[in-house]
């Protein structure tokens, strides 16, 4: 039987949106405990997000992002008898987040030559229109799961 899912730290709403979200989305872009960088950073995006699309609300345009990005389904190594098989599995909404997070964070970081919130802006205006790296990454991960979905039978 799997143990229970532990209490974990709520990271309150942000300032200046309103939204748990953005929080957390602040918090994996934060690196070495520079937070009040990270904020920056995703404050002075979302502006930019603001500018190129000539919407009021950047948060929709971060909401569709994320949505488009996170995964349904995943694969988890399981070994059987000596043999490891690649199980898919749907994946927990708050894992679905956190994956779709890191996604666009590498993808965003894998552009060079340009301030981390351009291209910060930049994937997230991308992800919102089912393309990129990140978007890429959701279409492989569901390749991989459905070519081995004859191993569904071993999910534990």
């Amino acid at each position: 039987m799997r143990r229970p899912v532990k209490n974990r730290n709520i990271a309150g709403p942000d300032s200046k949106y309103n939204s748990v979200k953005v929080e957390k989305f602040i918090n994996s872009v934060m690196w070495d405990g520079k937070k009040s960088t990270a904020r920056k950073v995703v404050y002075d995006a979302f502006e930019l997000i603001k500018e190129k699309t000539k919407t009021e609300d950047p948060l929709e345009l971060f909401d569709t992002a994320i949505r488009n990005v996170g995964p349904a389904m995943e694969i988890r190594s399981r070994r059987v008898g000596g043999a490891n098989y690649q199980v898919p599995r749907e994946v927990r909404p708050e894992r679905k987040q956190a994956l779709a997070y890191r996604w666009i964070l590498i993808a965003a970081r894998a552009r060079k030559g340009m301030p981390m919130h351009k291209r910060l802006a930049e994937e997230l205006i991308a992800a919102s229109n089912n393309e990129g790296p990140a978007v890429k990454k959701r279409e492989d991960t569901h390749k991989m799961a459905e070519a081995n979905k004859a191993f569904a039978h071993f999910a534990w």
